[in-house]
């Protein structure tokens, strides 16, 4: 099993290029800590190397997840991400746990951060409603990328026209958060919902218009119709 980790380690390095290092730091206001290598190859090794582990025990493959995101990689968080995602068929409700340690301790820019909670988090909440509760508690974290996750977990379940009422009163716990990278990602959460229910969104645009963040009331509006847009930044 450790053995796994080294070779996925090793084939990172071989896969570096420096050109794709740079142009990803730009990315990020915050410093990462990235080998340089392209999302779609990391997905391939990944892939690849979780072949051998699908009869492995889930707490097994968690364990290896835990000692990826140890390393502090982004390539490696995605790894963990994407090997979390897998296990979605068994999923149980003591893994939030795990899933929330990881955004609390871990987490460190907003890539790794919705890989994890788009798929991950989002699936798990489907399976299990009950817990959206946690992730209002998630919203009034000191922790900026607890507090972003508990919006963007929600995004593709909003695109499924699930969770509208929550999705609506985690927007209104983040409404006056002062962190950008916060604002972006209840603003997609929103803009997600505005998919299916374009017109209760709107309404809660212009309703909040006066004290919503212009970055979040962006994002929120971004797919509604343009006379709709206007109205919605008319001061």
């Amino acid at each position: 099993m450790d053995n796994i980790l080294d070779n996925i380690r090793c084939e990172l390095k071989n896969n570096m290029d420096e050109s794709v290092r740079n142009s990803g730091e730009k990315f990020f206001k915050e410093a990462v800590k990235i080998y340089g290598v392209k999302t779609a190859v990391v997905s391939k090794i990944g892939k690849s190397y979780f072949a051998s582990l699908k009869e492995e025990p889930k707490s097994e493959i968690f364990n290896l997840c835990e000692e990826l995101w140890l390393s502090g990689y982004m390539e490696e968080s995605f790894i963990a991400c994407n090997w979390s995602y897998y296990l979605r068929k068994v999923y149980e409700p003591e893994d939030f746990e795990i899933f929330t340690r990881w955004i609390d301790l871990y987490v460190g820019n907003w890539a790794s951060c919705d890989t994890l909670c788009n798929h991950t988090v989002g699936t798990f909440i489907e399976m299990y409603p009950d817990y959206i509760s946690s992730l209002k508690n998630w919203a009034e974290s000191p922790n900026r990328w607890m507090r972003r996750a508990a919006a963007v977990s929600l995004i593709i379940p909003a695109r499924r026209g699930k969770f509208l009422r929550e999705i609506f009163e985690i927007a209104g716990i983040l409404l006056l958060d002062r962190d950008d990278l916060v604002q972006k990602g209840y603003g997609w959460m929103l803009k997600a919902a505005s998919e299916s229910y374009q017109k209760e969104v709107f309404e809660y645009v212009v309703n909040h218009k006066a004290v919503m963040p212009r970055t979040a009331l962006r994002y929120a509006i971004e797919k509604m119709p343009a006379e709709l847009k206007t109205v919605a930044m008319q001061k």
